[in-house]
């Protein structure tokens, strides 16, 4: 029990680290060697923490990724004299890849010769990107703008030009009384959305528990650790730490994901967002959908279980984590697209990579908890139901979910990018024949490649029947402007639709979709401003306008007393020439601003130093802070928070 502790310790410690964005471990820094007036030696030195390498450029392609030097303004200023060279590497054989790999060990150098093409080249601009690894893989990139006359410039003497210095600025706001916008009431928000994907995470781990890949596990598993472990003490403690392996296996699956939130505060919700990542989420779901349908079975590679079956027979504390290591491979045919849709639907900033950590914690511990359940009580294990037909069932009725949820994912695409093939009538459409499908399976009418002779029973025919009431109730939403509040936030709104509409902002409301325009009307209308903070591929931010800025006393107040600004910080649209430019973010960070959202996004953090969404300000025309930021709320609570901002 002492060396689970530690481990739970070590892994917290790992994970507060990389959150807080502790974990830097490479040093670069740069330097010129002069070979002749016109040749030149650009050298790159990283120094490495101990324990972890970065990977060669020529470092096999199908294993871990190789380094990569660009240099961005070579065209007609030089040329690169055949490619950078090396320091000392090592080889290594990695079992997961089975390829031989070469990497840095302490020190990383890459030495490229250029030779120039015209007088007056002063500066050359490289940037590095690269893999570092120890336990885990991060991928960081470096840029690096270098004088040839000696002097070391990297992005910190990076010196932008006047559009670009002028538009940083404008983003700025001047704004008064900003420790108003602190609240206790946003971090207990926070801590209950986290508890809340808890809760979903363990209800996916429960689901999964009634699949066939792991359901047959139960019993297996349990009997061996109780029979096989010496004395029924021992059985259980093996038993318990079996199942505290697996909920650290899947808790470390979404450690990759504290690094990159580390990086970038936005990245998170960039991935989600992102146009073409949605799409393949789409083909995915899809895939998965007619894996538990029975048309093909869905595994990970046998040489992975076999290496990991053999590892278990070790024994000991090593030989227990092997086995649930085996067991998360063997299942995942099963808890892939479960988990799938867990990652899919948790990669979003408003709780950053701590929220993906709170689901596979749940899902982690729906799995492992009736195996130290039924090592505790194994008399138990008589009461569980047989394997049969109906864990079969349970897989198809999973498929129809899947199918359901990949078209959640072509219609963030399709929002993002404005599209306009999935309007909120069509998506509601779609999703009605999906669920009158799933019906009729449960009526018996249609059936699937693994389905024998199956009667009727009540169960079934009970279930079909609210399925069908479930369709019915999908209906009611195909009329113009009408709510379904149960699935608030999963079609599209209600502005994006096929019937003509008023306006293009939540429930026919004026708003404006850029802040200065907003601030004018503001001022010249001396009435204070609702900054809002929202996305359209932004679940909760429907979830408010349709549950919460819908009901008659919110909408009212926001419909006459305020400016309503929307800023959509997904939005893919791109800005003209005119209008893109770069940001400093910090002395390490220089961002593009290319898109609408890119914009957006940006004047969030840099003034109000959170990347979630939604997130909701009230100030005057005069940028005072009026009240607390407020995220998810209830109508109550909403409706005395913007009616303070009047007051005030």
């Amino acid at each position: 029990m002492k060396k689970l502790i530690i481990i739970f310790a070590v892994f917290a410690s790992f994970l507060a680290n990389a959150q807080q964005g502790i974990i830097e471990p490479v040093t670069w820094n740069s330097k010129v060697q002069k070979i002749s007036d016109t040749e030149y030696n650009i050298i790159l030195t990283g120094s490495i923490d101990e324990e972890w390498h970065v990977f060669s450029q020529f470092t096999n392609e199908d294993g871990s990724l190789p380094s990569v030097l660009t240099f961005k303004n070579s065209e007609g200023n030089y040329e690169l004299v055949d490619n950078a060279k090396e320091g000392e590497t090592v080889k290594a054989f990695n079992d997961i890849f089975e390829v031989e790999e070469t990497y840095f060990l302490n020190k990383a150098q890459f030495t490229q010769r250029i030779s120039l093409l015209s007088e007056g080249v002063k500066q050359v601009n490289v940037h590095l990107e690269y893999q570092v690894c120890k336990d885990v893989c991060i991928n960081k990139e470096e840029n690096f703008i270098i004088n040839l006359d000696g002097t070391k410039a990297e992005l910190t003497n990076v010196v932008l030009d006047e559009k670009s210095k002028a538009l940083s600025n404008s983003l700025l706001l001047d704004l008064k009384h900003k420790e108003r916008l602190q609240s206790g009431s946003d971090e207990i928000t926070t801590e209950g959305n986290l508890w809340k994907i808890f809760a979903l995470g363990f209800l996916g781990g429960l689901v999964a528990l009634l699949t066939p890949c792991v359901f047959p596990m139960i019993p297996l598993t349990v009997s061996f650790f109780t029979k096989q472990s010496g004395n029924k003490s021992k059985g259980i403690t093996n038993a318990i730490l079996y199942g505290a392996f697996i909920v650290i296996i899947y808790v470390g699956l979404s450690v990759p994901f504290h690094f990159l939130d580390s990086v970038d505060p936005e990245i998170l919700n960039t991935i989600s967002t992102n146009i073409w990542l949605n799409v393949i989420f789409f083909i995915i779901f899809i895939f998965f959908a007619f894996s538990f349908f029975g048309y093909y079975e869905l595994t990970l590679p046998s040489s992975w279980s076999n290496k990991m079956d053999s590892a278990s027979s070790a024994g000991g504390l090593i030989g227990i984590f092997f086995m649930a290591v085996t067991l998360a491979l063997v299942s995942f045919s099963c808890t892939g697209p479960i988990l799938g849709s867990l990652l899919a639907g948790s990669l979003t900033s408003a709780g950053g990579a701590f929220q993906l950590t709170a689901g596979m914690t749940g899902f982690g511990a729906a799995l492992a908890l009736p195996f130290a359940l039924f090592a505790l009580f194994p008399n138990l294990l008589k009461s569980l139901p047989k394997s049969g037909g109906w864990l079969t069932t349970v897989k198809v009725l999973l498929g129809f979910v899947e199918l359901a949820l990949a078209f959640k994912f072509l219609s963030n695409a399709d929002l993002v990018a404005h599209w306009g093939i999935l309007k909120r009538e069509v998506f509601i459409g779609i999703w009605m024949v999906i669920f009158l499908l799933m019906a009729l399976y449960f009526f018996g009418v249609i059936r699937f490649p693994h389905d024998g002779k199956k009667k009727l029973s009540f169960p079934k025919i009970s279930f079909a029947i609210l399925v069908v009431a479930f369709v019915i109730y999908l209906g009611t939403g195909l009329t113009k402007n009408s709510h379904l509040k149960l699935l608030a936030g999963f079609p599209p709104p209600t502005f994006y639709s096929l019937y003509e509409q008023e306006s293009d902002c939540p429930l026919g409301l004026d708003c404006y979709k850029d802040f200065d325009e907003g601030l004018a009307f503001a001022k010249a209308n001396n009435k204070p401003i609702l900054l809002d903070f929202t996305g359209w591929a932004c679940v909760n931010c429907r979830k408010m306008e349709e549950n919460v800025w819908s009901d008659p006393k919110v909408y009212k107040l926001l419909k006459e007393n305020y400016v309503l600004i929307s800023l959509y910080v997904d939005d893919r649209k791109a800005l003209s020439e005119d209008e893109q430019f770069k940001i400093k973010l910090s002395e390490n960070h220089l961002k593009s601003i290319e898109t609408v959202g890119d914009k957006w996004s940006t004047f969030q953090y840099v003034n109000f130093q959170t990347a979630s969404q939604p997130y909701y300000v009230t100030m005057n025309a005069n940028l005072e802070i009026l009240n607390e930021a407020k995220q998810y709320a209830g109508i109550d609570e909403y409706y005395e928070w913007l009616k303070v901002g009047v007051r005030k």
